[in-house]
């Protein structure tokens, strides 16, 4: 209400400068009427109180109300044109000035004129009056606040004077008659406020709506279509002919699926989208967001209409009203974006994802067809080596090489894609011939074994494949690639180069190993983990030497878990570090209880001796378990040797450096090559069981590989051990070879902790084999 009356301005979003506006212009517009209706009713009055007022009286107060009236006109008038599109509170607020000097000329009229009025004049007066508040209160309702000035003025005044010349209820009357007037005058004046209101918001909105269709004509990216109810083309937008490159003349009364199917009308080869159409237009029912290709000047647009069906005042259908929008550079968009997402940006084939997706539409027609499909994993043996000695540039270009091999080896029936790093994967559709499928994946493989020539480098790799047929070996995608990785897996273990096809034993043996995983990695807390000690004994006398200590499982519901099962899982799972410690740390404290000197042998992982601070470790040990360093003798293979920049041979130097004992595991298995031995301080180097067996069953070169490998280690300061001695022939040879040290089931099988710990505290002088 203070906001109507100009006492404010609200603090909302609204702007009430135009609002404020349209009031002045209100009463700029009526200011000549209201000056002509204060100049008809003061004549009224003056010719109602001729006959009983002194003429010059009159003539003064009609002079000052046609003054004050024209003054009014005239401030209204001049303020128009600065006030036509905005106006101030200050503004409104100053018409309260008209309407209180209008309110006290017209107020002499009761208050002077009144006292002396007979009954006929005195109605006459009022009459004129009321009419005047009247007509007031509605015709300049747009200035409430002068208005109200105006009214309660003169309704005060002509109610005061009716109080004193009739009666006091009379007089109450005149002011509830200008208290109505009042309301009156308020409510026209919120009217005419809210109405304004609404005009500037239909208008900005108006505005806002011709900028949008003003853009929409400029980007010509919509149009609209109709169709009459027989779904021919009706009234043609200008836009959706020039879309089509046709005069919009010459497709009126064409039938509408015609006009969109183009050359495809004659041959009825319609796109699905067109017979989705087709349909929605014949059960008229509404569509939204159909995708039809349309050709335009021989080339493929693809259009998105929308539509609904129109009905008539009866209910009658009379046909179809919609939109369209050409959509061809969003769908191309689209198009390339899911390529992206589809396709390896290096080699170009299909990725992981197109790959699940069309081994899962492969197995969906297999199971349909009642066929078979197939799916092979292919992973390159050796790659790693380039990456690692010629950085991955190159390693890039041969991904790009092997992925060229690999397309043309592929038919209309396979699918090769990159799965990611040097894994590929073919999908065969029609497997039916499971041995044109082996045929392939031995081709393969060939193929890629192939040499390469790549930056003047002539590079050398192979390529493993796993094999899995659908739905023999998976009923769902994710299966059969599992099925194909397992056997991948087999062909890796065997060395690679070869191909496996899926086999029931290896998911049971994934299983298996699963579960095992499990429960190795509480073995150590739960205490499953214990240590047998075989004995080492001198060749010549059998005197002790010391033992090795062998790690065993044993699991409550398994029972005893072979550690060729268990050391390798270790090594994969990466928990062959911490049960390591535990086995280092087990075998320092019992052997720190034995008689001096025998020596504990604790083999260590490759990977323990490639983590920098294993060395720190084997110190921590020692020290905690007061064994002498001399007495630990730390056992390793050559593997450690195998990885290039890393620290194992530092770890080594350090440990040696301590005063503890290295020994050269399985020397002659692997490569054994005689760079190894000078590359650290070995004490003694074990020949493998196998050339001891070999050597008692009279194979002559496992004979000349032992005397090889004792003379070389005489010739370093080396000691050598014997494992695997079992019969007293094998000792006999093995001393007459030379052998410094022996172990073996004919000195002792691996002993508890008790029986060890009993035979080390005996007599040093007595001979291991009267007491085994």
């Amino acid at each position: 209400m203070r906001a109507l009356l100009g006492l404010y301005d609200p603090a909302d979003t609204t702007d009430w400068g135009p609002i404020r506006a349209a009031q002045m212009n209100a009463g700029s517009q009526l200011a000549l009427f209201m000056l002509a209706a204060n100049v008809v009713g003061a004549s009224l009055i003056v010719l109602n109180f001729a006959a009983l007022v002194p003429l010059w009286k009159l003539a003064s107060w009609g002079a000052l109300v046609g003054a004050v009236g024209v003054a009014v006109a005239f401030r209204r008038l001049a303020v128009r044109h600065r006030t036509e599109r905005t106006a101030t509170l200050g503004d409104v607020r100053d018409t309260v000035l008209d309407g209180l000097a209008l309110g006290a000329v017209w107020s002499i009229a009761p208050l002077l004129f009144g006292a002396n009025a007979d009954a006929q004049a005195a109605s006459g007066m009022w009459i004129i009056l009321s009419i005047l508040m009247a007509a007031s209160s509605v015709a300049m309702a747009a200035l409430p606040l002068a208005t109200i000035m105006f009214l309660v003025v003169l309704g005060g005044a002509n109610a005061v004077a009716i109080s004193l010349i009739h009666s006091p209820a009379l007089g109450a009357a005149s002011l509830l008659f200008t208290l109505l007037l009042v309301f009156a005058c308020t409510a026209r004046g919120k009217a005419l406020v809210v109405i304004r209101a609404n005009e500037i918001a239909l208008a900005e909105r108006d505005e806002t709506v011709s900028l949008l269709l003003r853009e929409f004509e400029d980007k010509a990216a919509d149009w609209l279509w109709e169709t009459d109810a027989q779904r021919r083309v009706m009234r043609a937008n200008p836009r959706f002919a020039v879309s089509l490159g046709v005069d919009p003349m010459a497709i009126n009364g064409m039938p509408f699926l015609q006009v969109l199917a183009g050359p495809a009308w004659e041959s009825g080869n319609f796109a699905s989208g067109l017979r989705g159409l087709a349909e929605s237009l014949k059960k008229r029912e509404p569509f939204r967001d159909i995708l039809i290709p349309v050709f335009v000047d021989g080339e493929e647009r693809w259009w998105e209409l929308t539509g609904s069906p129109r009905f008539n005042e009866d209910g009658s259908f009379i046909g179809f009203r919609g939109v369209g929008s050409d959509v061809t550079e969003a769908r191309e968009s689209a198009n390339k974006i899911s390529r992206m997402a589809r396709y390896d940006t290096l080699t170009g084939l299909p990725n992981r994802l197109l790959i699940n997706e069309s081994l899962a539409v492969a197995m969906s027609e297999a199971d349909r067809w009642n066929t078979r499909c197939a799916f092979m994993m292919i992973d390159l043996d050796r790659f790693k080596a380039v990456n690692d000695t010629l950085g991955h540039p190159v390693g890039d270009r041969l991904l790009m090489r092997v992925s060229e091999r690999l397309k043309q080896l592929m038919s209309a029936n396979d699918i090769i894609g990159r799965l990611g790093g040097d894994e590929f994967a073919v999908v065969v559709r029609d497997a039916s011939d499971a041995a044109a499928v082996e045929r392939l994946a031995r081709t393969i493989i060939d193929v890629l074994s192939a040499p390469y020539d790549v930056d003047n480098h002539t590079l050398y790799i192979g390529a493993s494949v796993g094999l899995a047929f659908g739905p023999r070996d998976g009923r769902t995608a994710e299966m059969l690639i599992r099925s194909a990785d397992l056997a991948l897996y087999r062909s890796k273990d065997a060395g690679g180069g070869l191909f496996h096809a899926y086999e029931p034993q290896l998911h049971v043996e994934a299983e298996e190993r699963r579960v095992l995983e499990i429960a190795l990695r509480g073995a150590i807390e739960n205490d499953q983990l214990h240590l047998l000690y075989q004995p080492v004994v001198q060749a010549g006398t059998g005197a002790l030497m010391g033992f090795e200590a062998l790690l065993r499982w044993t699991h409550p519901e398994f029972g005893p878990i072979s550690p060729a099962k268990f050391v390798p899982l270790a090594e994969d799972a990466r928990l062959i570090a911490a049960i390591g410690e535990w086995v280092l740390r087990r075998a320092c404290m019992e052997a720190a209880g034995w008689d001096d000197p025998i020596r504990i042998a604790v083999n260590v992982s490759p990977e323990q001796l490639h983590n920098a601070n294993f060395a720190a470790f084997v110190a921590r040990a020692l020290k905690e378990s007061g064994l002498h360093p001399s007495r630990l003798e730390l056992e390793v293979t050559e593997s450690v040797f195998m990885r290039e920049g890393t620290a194992a041979i530092q770890t080594l130097e350090a440990i040696l450096d301590m005063g503890v004992r290295l020994s050269l595991d399985d020397f002659g298995t692997g490569y054994s090559s005689l760079g190894y031995l000078s590359r650290t301080r070995f004490s003694s180097i074990k020949i493998d069981r196998s050339f001891v067996q070999g050597a008692s069953k009279g194979q002559k070169e496992a004979i000349a590989i032992i005397r090889a490998v004792v003379a070389l280690a005489d010739s370093l300061g080396m000691a050598t051990t014997a494992e695997g001695v079992e019969t007293e022939d094998e000792h006999r040879l093995i001393q007459a070879l030379g052998c410094t040290k022996v172990q073996g089931y004919y000195f002792g099988r691996p002993l508890p902790v008790t029986e060890a710990r009993a035979l080390a505290t005996r007599d040093s002088d007595s001979g291991i084999a009267q007491v085994a």
